[in-house]
C-alpha cells in the first residue's frame, strides 16, 4: 500500500465514520430538528488532522489550500466561522478517535512507558497574558529542559517507546506532574488495569516515597534517575537513551506538527488545537504500523 497524506486520510475518515455509524452517540450534539450539515463530522475530523501534518497553523490558509488542492477528498467546505466553531464541539470525538486508533496498534501493548511533560506556549506579551481568555488557567512557568520561562499551559504524554500516545492531560504551567500523573491514571483506570506490572520510565520531577507508593497501588513501577544524594538506581544505564526518545517525541510534536503554534485564543480553541496535533500524530502511527513501516512514528510521507 503507498503511505501519503490522501491515504492516511481515506483510512481515517473511513475508520472515524465507522466508529459513528456503530456509536451515533459519539457525534457532537445537535439539535433534532434542522439542517443536516454538509461536510460529515467524520471529513471535520479528518480535515483537522490534515491541517495538522501539512504545518498551517491559520484555519483561513488552511481552508483556502483544501479548496484548491483536496476537493477529490472534501466535495463540500465550509467557511472558518463555521468550521471552527463545529471543531471546538468536536473535542470528545477526537478524544475518542485517539484511544480507538491507539488501541488498534501492535504499539498498544507495549510494557514500557515514558511519560514527561512540554510546555505549550500561548502568549509573548504583559498586554496578551492581561487581556487573554485563558488567563487564570495558563500560567508564567520554567521549562528547564530549554532553560526559558513561558506563560502557558503544559502538555502532559504517556507513550510508548514508539511514540504512541497512551494518556495525555493539559494543564497550568505550574502544575504538579505528580499529581497530573496520577490524574491521568484514575481518568482511564481501565488503561492501567488490562496490564499490571507495567514499567513507567520518567525524569527526575516525578520523585516521592507517597507518589512511587500510589503509582505501586495502580500496578505500575516507576524508574527514573537517582537524585542528589540518593543511590544509583537499578536500570540507570538505560535513562539517558530513553529520555532521549521522549525529548524526541516532544519535538515531533512541537517541530513538525507546531504544538506552540497552536493559535488558539481561548480554553476550547486550544484544547482542540492541541487534541488534533495528539491525533494527528497517533494516526500517522496508527497506519504506519497497519502498513508495516519500520518507523512508526515517521510523518515524512503524509508532511507534504
Amino acid at each position: 500500500m503507498t503511505t501519503d497524506l490522501d491515504t492516511l486520510a481515506t483510512a481515517l475518515y473511513a475508520k472515524i465514520d465507522d466508529a459513528l455509524k456503530a456509536s451515533p452517540n459519539l457525534a457532537p450534539w445537535r439539535p433534532a430538528i434542522g439542517i443536516t450539515p454538509t461536510l460529515s463530522d467524520a471529513e471535520l475530523v479528518t480535515l483537522a488532522v490534515m491541517s495538522a501534518l501539512l504545518g498551517f497553523t491559520s484555519e483561513r490558509r488552511w481552508l483556502r489550500r483544501a479548496r484548491r488542492d483536496f476537493r477529490h477528498l472534501f466535495p463540500y467546505l465550509p467557511q472558518q466561522s463555521g468550521y471552527n466553531k463545529r471543531l471546538r464541539n468536536a473535542s470528545e470525538l477526537i478524544k475518542h478517535a485517539i484511544r480507538m486508533l491507539a488501541k488498534d496498534t501492535s504499539l498498544w501493548s507495549d510494557d514500557v512507558w515514558l511519560v514527561d511533560s512540554t510546555p505549550v506556549g500561548c502568549g509573548c506579551s504583559r498586554e496578551t497574558v492581561k487581556r487573554s481568555d485563558l488567563a487564570g488557567w495558563a500560567e508564567c512557568g520554567y521549562c528547564a529542559a530549554h532553560p526559558r520561562y513561558f506563560w502557558g499551559l503544559r502538555l502532559h504524554l504517556v507513550c510508548t517507546l514508539g511514540g504512541l500516545p497512551v494518556l495525555f492531560a493539559l494543564t497550568g504551567a505550574k502544575a504538579d506532574e505528580r499529581e497530573t500523573l496520577l490524574g491521568m491514571r484514575d481518568a482511564a483506570p481501565e488503561v492501567g488495569a488490562a496490564r499490571p506490572g507495567q514499567t513507567v520510565i520518567s525524569d527526575k520531577n516525578y520523585y516521592g516515597r507517597g507518589f512511587e507508593h500510589g503509582l505501586t497501588e495502580h500496578h505500575l513501577e516507576l524508574l527514573l534517575p537517582a537524585r542528589k544524594g540518593e543511590p544509583e538506581r537499578a536500570g540507570a544505564h538505560l535513562f539517558k537513551p530513553l529520555r532521549q526518545t521522549v525529548e524526541s517525541i516532544n519535538q515531533t510534536f512541537k517541530a513538525q506538527l507546531d504544538l506552540e503554534r497552536h493559535g488558539g485564543r481561548t480554553p476550547a480553541g486550544v484544547i482542540v488545537r492541541v487534541l488534533s496535533r495528539i491525533l494527528a500524530l497517533t494516526a500517522a502511527v496508527w497506519l504506519n504500523d497497519k502498513t508495516g513501516r519500520p518507523v512508526k512514528r515517521s510523518l515524512t510521507a503524509y508532511d507534504h
